[in-house]
């Protein structure tokens, strides 16, 4: 046996004899955190693993994982506020992240290109059949999502054409009618079966279709507007703001008063708003009870509408009242010729629960010609008063499903707690994964769930400043009824913009724990190893130091007791 002693050299392979690894009290694992803004999108997108590959310029995979989730990239990275970017990490350190931009890059590139959805073999005839109500983004995701399971879907849809509130309710200018038409017309081709003009309660029944079908999904929207007054008074020539904008959006006439107060917080409120104004209306008000963004109004008081819309209406002269409402209407006769507003703040009532208050000696008078209420729908019930009953809503489970009505399942709008394309777009896809549990007799449906990684758990140091790319827009005084006013990226700026993504939680390949090892005790392997990354530790080397998880930029890497 050869005995090292102070000064000898060491002969190759001895010091594999000497296993550090037991020296340690920790030791360094990989743990694959959830980014926040796959915490945060409603859609159910996993942004940071699709930006990964567009950082290798590996944009067909990009979108095949990004359309797992939402098969309508090209339409919500349009129309989505976008809660991802409020979450993304980059947006502590300098700006978020562009994920709309991004988004919507993919998705119009994916119809430029003619990529196909990644599907599994077609149907075969045994196929399991769900019928789907509603063809608008709840339902075509539902349906989207149950073939990539397995079960074909049959879609009826009341209306000419598939997209519902996509199509009738959502400018040119947010939307434009080619890209939709495109998209939604690649995800029909996946095999989907459309029945069109087939409303429910007149040409099909919820008996009929829980009878042929395994199970059936309602996705029918709000299509009732709420009823609207001021102390019982409502002018004659009163002007819903949802079946004005549809009016709009399908013969391209609006009513344009001298002055209009539009009352609501949403993008409908904003989306009249802005119409108004460009087609000639001098005055536009905006009231809402809710708060403008900033560091004086609480998150869940900020107006409902995505921010670069505000921002846009802004622009374009809409002039905005917030934490406000109307008081009392001033008519002469029948028609309104002014409102009186007056100054709301949510305070704390004696049970605990924060209401708004009105403040008397706030109250000031605004000389208007039209006043338009923009303050939400109500489902319409027509074919499914069993199942809703007096409700507004269906009030399903986080799976869609209805506790009294096993095998129907509700998304969308029309579920109390949504109002956005990219919640309906989630909801189609968690309810297809219950129905496919549900109908193979397997129990429960579960997600992967991933804790979420936040700032601090980020070595920053390893990454520069860099601008977001973007921005850029058509001027106000260009703008028109079908120009679409967000400038799109090109393929540099996507790419440059891919490669701001702190890739968070995830590994970076980034060769830091490999290279700074004081062991050696990190291996690099050639293919990408069992937990995601391409590092396996070799604990009987590993003395514990933390060197690796310290200098990890992404968190990926932690210290846990080695016991």
């Amino acid at each position: 046996m050869d005995i090292m002693t102070r000064g000898a050299f060491a002969r190759p392979g001895t010091s594999l004899d000497y296993k550090t690894g037991t020296w340690r009290d920790e030791k360094p694992l990989h743990k694959h955190w959830a980014a926040p803004c796959h915490v945060d999108c409603p859609a159910g997108e996993d942004a940071q693993a699709w930006l990964a590959k567009m950082q290798e310029n590996r944009l067909r995979e990009a979108w095949e994982g990004l359309v797992a989730a939402n098969p309508m990239p090209a339409i919500t990275g349009r129309v989505c506020p976008h809660p991802c970017e409020i979450a993304c990490n980059r947006g502590l350190y300098d700006k978020p992240i562009a994920i709309h931009l991004m988004e919507r890059f993919l998705g119009d590139e994916a119809i430029r290109q003619g990529w196909s959805y990644p599907l599994p073999s077609k149907l075969g005839r045994d196929a399991p059949k769900v019928a789907v109500v509603g063809a608008g983004p709840a339902g075509l995701s539902a349906a989207y999502h149950l073939i990539r399971r397995g079960i074909r879907p049959t879609v009826f849809e009341a209306l000419p054409e598939a997209g519902g509130l996509l199509r009738s309710a959502i400018p040119m200018t947010r939307l434009p009618r080619d890209v939709m038409n495109e998209e939604l017309e690649r995800i029909l081709a996946t095999g989907i079966e459309l029945r069109l003009r087939q409303k429910l309660g007149r040409d099909v029944s919820i008996e009929e279709l829980r009878h042929d079908y395994q199970a059936v999904f309602l996705g029918p929207g709000c299509q009732h507007s709420k009823t609207w007054s001021v102390d019982g008074v409502t002018p004659h020539d009163l002007h819903e703001g949802l079946q004005l904008l549809k009016e709009w959006v399908d013969h391209g006439t609006i009513p344009v008063p001298k002055r209009v107060v539009v009352h609501g917080g949403g993008n409908t409120a904003m989306d009249i708003c802005r119409v108004m104004k460009r087609h000639g209306a001098e005055d536009v008000v905006l009231v809402t009870a809710s708060g403008l963004p900033g560091p004086d109004t609480a998150p869940d008081d900020v107006l409902n509408v995505v921010p670069r819309e505000l921002e846009e209406g802004i622009e374009e002269g809409i002039v905005i009242h917030p934490h406000c409402t109307i008081q009392r209407l001033l008519m002469r006769g029948s028609r309104v010729v002014g409102v009186e507003l007056v100054s709301l703040k949510k305070l704390p009532g004696a049970d605990g629960r924060k209401a708004r208050v009105s403040f008397e000696g706030t109250e000031r008078v605004l000389n208007v010609d039209m006043v338009v209420p923009c303050i939400g729908e109500d489902v319409d019930s027509e074919g499914m008063e069993k199942i809703i009953g007096s409700a507004n809503y269906f009030w399903p489970d986080d799976w869609g499903r209805l506790s009294k009505h096993r095998g129907v399942f509700v998304g969308g709008d029309a579920r109390g707690d949504r109002g956005t394309v990219a919640g309906a777009v989630g909801d189609g896809r968690k309810t297809a994964l219950a129905m496919a549990r549900m109908i193979a007799g397997q129990g429960e449906p579960r997600e992967e769930s991933r804790p979420r990684i936040d700032l601090e758990k980020l070595n920053l140091t390893y990454f520069d400043q860099a601008p977001r790319a973007g921005g850029e827009k058509v001027p106000p005084d260009e703008r028109t009824d079908f120009t679409e006013i967000e400038i799109p990226l090109d393929a540099s700026q996507a790419s440059a913009e891919a490669q701001r993504c702190f890739s968070c939680g995830d590994c970076l390949a980034c060769d830091n724990c490999w290279t700074l090892c004081p062991d050696n005790a990190v291996v690099k392997t050639v293919e990408v190893a069992s937990d995601g990354s391409n590092y396996v530790f070799d604990y009987d080397y590993c003395k514990g130091c933390g060197m690796c998880a310290h200098e990890c930029p992404t968190g990926y890497i932690i210290m846990e007791p080695d016991h």
